[in-house]
């Protein structure tokens, strides 16, 4: 999810270069230079400068820099907090960002309450068969295989293709995250030793 933020971010910074410019954009620049102008337009605590953070910090992350990026991840949620109150999806949004930034950085321990924090916010927003709480779900399910504790993962990532493939039933169409979620169930029982049952 995170790369895809990134790549729509580097394509609107690059649908932006003129022709005529001298060389490719410099996107942490360009990127340093919306934050400075937001923060001036809006104030330092606006959703808008939350969400030039995010990519801030999602091209640091890419550019290997992480000690860098997760001031402003954390910025970001302190700002959505703030503006939507702590019970919102946009705030889930962004501990779902910081939990994958955590795992990615072999922090495990504090991963996990934050995934579980989104899971919990999304659960209480849009109910326990949502498909953002499939992506909870299949997100915290991850992590939990990364963890190497298997048999919790099951349930969470059984529960989150459930919720998937039962809304592909009542649509008849997939959802973007179904691939996914289909994927991590079934690398999850080759581990255990066991096969995806047929659907």
């Amino acid at each position: 999810m995170m790369k895809r933020q990134l790549l729509a971010t580097l394509c609107l910074i690059f649908s932006t270069w003129t022709a005529g410019a001298q060389g490719p954009p410099d996107v942490e620049r360009e990127l340093r230079r919306a934050l400075a102008l937001e923060e001036k337009r809006s104030g330092p605590d606006h959703p808008e400068v939350g969400v030039i953070l995010q990519h801030l910090a999602l091209l640091l992350m890419e550019t290997d820099r992480p000690a860098e990026a997760e001031p402003l991840l954390r910025r970001v949620i302190t700002i959505d907090e703030k503006f939507y109150g702590p019970d919102h999806p946009e705030v889930a949004r962004d501990l779902t960002n910081l939990g994958a930034f955590l795992q990615t950085t072999h922090r495990l321990a504090g991963a996990e309450p934050v995934l579980r924090r989104a899971l919990a916010i999304d659960e209480k927003v849009y109910g326990p068969n949502h498909p953002d709480v499939a992506g909870d779900l299949n997100n915290l399910g991850a992590f939990l295989v990364v963890a190497d504790r298997l048999v919790e993962a099951e349930p969470v990532l059984r529960r989150a293709l459930t919720i998937l493939l039962e809304l592909k039933r009542r649509t008849g169409h997939d959802h973007p995250g179904l691939q996914a979620a289909r994927a991590n169930y079934a690398a999850l029982l080759e581990k255990m030793g066991k096969a995806l049952p047929k659907r």
